[in-house]
C-alpha cells in the first residue's frame, strides 16, 4: 500500500490548472497552421492567423488563452494500491482549483445554477473518479468554457438508426451549433452505453492529446469520415465561412443495451486545453 498526501493532489491540480489556462494542446499551432495553408476564404485564413497570433500572445504575457477559463473539470484515476492520507481528496482537487483561479487571476465563472449567485472561487470542480488497479494516480484536467458546453448533445437512438444515424446526428449538433463554439473547434463523441456514460465518454475523448486517432480502426475511419463532413458544412473559421469548421473529431464507444443506441456530442472551442500528470 502506497501513502499519497492529499496536498500532492491539491499541488498538481493547482499547476496543472495555471499552465493549462494559458497554454494549449501542443499539436494545435500546427494544426491551425496547416487549416491556414489550405482555407480557401480570405476572413477563414485572416480568423486562423489572429488564432495564432492570440496563442503567442498567452505565452508571451503568461494571459489565458479566452476570458472564459471555464469550469474546472478534472478526471481523477486513482491506482486501488494508494492510500490518502492528511484529509478528503475532493477537497484537496478543490483548494487546488481555488488557488490557480486565484493566482492565475483566471476568471471565476461558477454559480448557483437558480439563485445565480458567484461562489467566488470557481469552485466546485467537476470530479469524475475512477478506481483503477496499481499505486498511481492519474490526473487529467480541462477548463471547459461554456460557448462550447452549451452546444453539448444526446441522443437516445434507436438501434435501426445504425452507424449513418449515428454519423448524422453528430454532423447535425455541429451544423446547429454554428459559430457559437468560437470554431475551428474540435469535436468530442461518442456512441454506445447508457445515457450519463455516453456524455462522459464524449467529455472524456476531448482529453485525448489533440488530433491522435482512435486506437481502433473502425473508429479512427468513423473520425476521418466525420471531419470531412463537418468541414464540407462550410461555417467557418468563427463562422464567417470557410473550410476549417473542425480541426479534429475524437470518437469513443462501449458496449450498450440491444435496445438502445446512446450518441453524445461534446463541442471543444478553439482554444484546445488539457493537462496531465501522474503521481
Amino acid at each position: 500500500m502506497r501513502e499519497l498526501p492529499v496536498s500532492r493532489i491539491e499541488e498538481a491540480v493547482r499547476e496543472l490548472f495555471l499552465d493549462c489556462c494559458r497554454r494549449p494542446d501542443p499539436a494545435l499551432p500546427g494544426l491551425i497552421g496547416e487549416a491556414l495553408a489550405r482555407e480557401s476564404s480570405p476572413m477563414g485564413r485572416e480568423v486562423l492567423s489572429q488564432l495564432l497570433d492570440n496563442i503567442d500572445a498567452a505565452a508571451r504575457t503568461g494571459l489565458p488563452l479566452c476570458q472564459d477559463t471555464g469550469m474546472a473539470v478534472v478526471f481523477l484515476d486513482a491506482g486501488q494500491d494508494v492510500h490518502f492520507t492528511g484529509g478528503s481528496l475532493e477537497d484537496a482537487v478543490n483548494a487546488g482549483v481555488r488557488r490557480a483561479y486565484r493566482e492565475g487571476f483566471f476568471r471565476k465563472s461558477v454559480l448557483s445554477p437558480l439563485a445565480r449567485e458567484n461562489t467566488g472561487d470557481n469552485t466546485p470542480a467537476v470530479i469524475h473518479t475512477r478506481i483503477v488497479p496499481g499505486d498511481a494516480v492519474r490526473l487529467r484536467v480541462a477548463p471547459k468554457g461554456f460557448g462550447s458546453e452549451n452546444m453539448s448533445r444526446v441522443a437516445m437512438l434507436t438501434p435501426s438508426a445504425g452507424r449513418e444515424g449515428v454519423l448524422a446526428f453528430i454532423v447535425d449538433a455541429v451544423r446547429r451549433a454554428g459559430s457559437n463554439p468560437c470554431p475551428p473547434v474540435v469535436v468530442g463523441a461518442a456512441v454506445g452505453g447508457t445515457f450519463e456514460q455516453c456524455a462522459m465518454m464524449a467529455k472524456e475523448a476531448l482529453l485525448r492529446p489533440l488530433g491522435r486517432p482512435s486506437d481502433d480502426p473502425e473508429l479512427a475511419a468513423i473520425e476521418r469520415e466525420l471531419l470531412t463532413r463537418i468541414n464540407a458544412l462550410g461555417i467557418g473559421p468563427m463562422g464567417f465561412g470557410g473550410d476549417t469548421t473542425a480541426l479534429a473529431v475524437h470518437i469513443a464507444s462501449a458496449p450498450t443495451h440491444i435496445a438502445g443506441l446512446p450518441a453524445a456530442v461534446n463541442i471543444q472551442c478553439h482554444c484546445v486545453r488539457h493537462g496531465e500528470t501522474l503521481l
